[in-house]
Formats: C-alpha cells, structure tokens, sequence
C-alpha cells in the first residue's frame, strides 16, 4: 500500500506574500498600460510638432522664393522704361501682399509646433515617473518571490518599502499628469 505523505500547509507568511506579489502585478500591469498609453501621446505631440514645423518650413521657403521675386521686380522697375514701371508697381504689390500672408502663416505654424513641443516634453515628465514606478514595483515582486522561498521577513520588508516607493512614483506621476 503506497502511502503519500501530506504535503506542507503553505504558512501564512508565504500565503501573505502570494496575495501582495500577486496585487503587485496587477498594479504592475496598471500602470505599465498607463505609461503606454501616455507614451502614445507624448509621441503624437512630438509627431505634430514636426509636422508643423515642415509645414513652416515649406511657408518659408516661399515666403524667401516670393521675397526673390519681389527684389527682382523692384529691380526691374528700376530699370524699365517709364511706360513699364506701372505693370511692374502691380507685380511689387502683389509679391509684397503674397508675402505677408505667408510670413504670418508660416509665424502661426511655428507657433503651434513649438506648443506641439512643449506638450510633449510636459507629458514626458509623468512618464518618467510611470517608467520608475514600473522598475519599483518589479524590485519588490523580486524581493517578495525570494522572501517566499528563503523565508527571510528582512527581504520582506524590501518589497513593502520598494511597493511602496512604487505607488508613490505612480502617484506623482498622477498628479504631473493632471498638471499637464
């Protein structure tokens, strides 16, 4: 007759421990999802700034190639015959007016790239913090899953003091994104 020995009731300590590791990595997964998705709006920040910064650019570009225009047409009328000049008057006024709505179009763009840019950088700030609280919480489900195995209490009060520098960073982490 084969007689099978009970197996060992898990103590408490190593029950309490099962159930925090086990809260840890949800709130692990949490707020690595949170990071992620703020990440997705720091880089669609970052994306429209560029784009509008191209898009300045290229207003710019025109405003130096009707600016050209504009200089060569003064140019001329300096020089045509005086039956000449009025035509060339019109093409001066038409350059300069072409010129000015370009250059106030262009000067909006770089403004809304350079506000694009400062809502990028304001969002990276939170997810730095998201990044540190990941890290720390990972340490203590670490420290918690050795606890388990050597039964050490020193180990976990590692995890509880790492845990809890993880949700504080997620916290400030919170309030850096409600500011922003």
């Amino acid at each position: 007759m084969l007689h099978h020995a009970a197996a060992p009731r898990p103590s408490r300590m190593s029950q309490w421990i099962a159930v925090f590791t086990a809260i840890l990595a949800a709130l692990g997964a949490l707020v690595s999802y949170q990071g992620s998705l703020l990440m997705e709006e720091v880089l669609l920040a970052k994306n429209e700034a560029v784009l509008e910064k191209a898009h300045a650019t290229d207003d710019w570009n025109y405003y130096q190639a009707v600016s050209t225009k504009l200089h060569l047409a003064e140019l001329a009328r300096d020089l045509a015959p005086p039956a000449r000049r009025a035509a060339l008057d019109a093409r001066i006024v038409k350059y300069q007016t072409q010129r000015e709505e370009l250059a106030a179009k262009a000067r909006k763009l770089d403004d809304a790239s350079t506000r694009s840019d400062a809502r990028s950088a304001l969002l990276s700030r939170p997810h730095t913090e998201i990044l540190r609280s990941v890290i720390a919480l990972q340490v203590a489900i670490s420290l918690a899953s050795i606890a388990a195995l050597t039964r050490r209490r020193w180990l976990l009060g590692g995890a509880l003091l790492s845990a809890l520098v993880g949700v504080a960073l997620w916290l400030s982490a919170l309030g850096w994104q409600a500011l922003g």
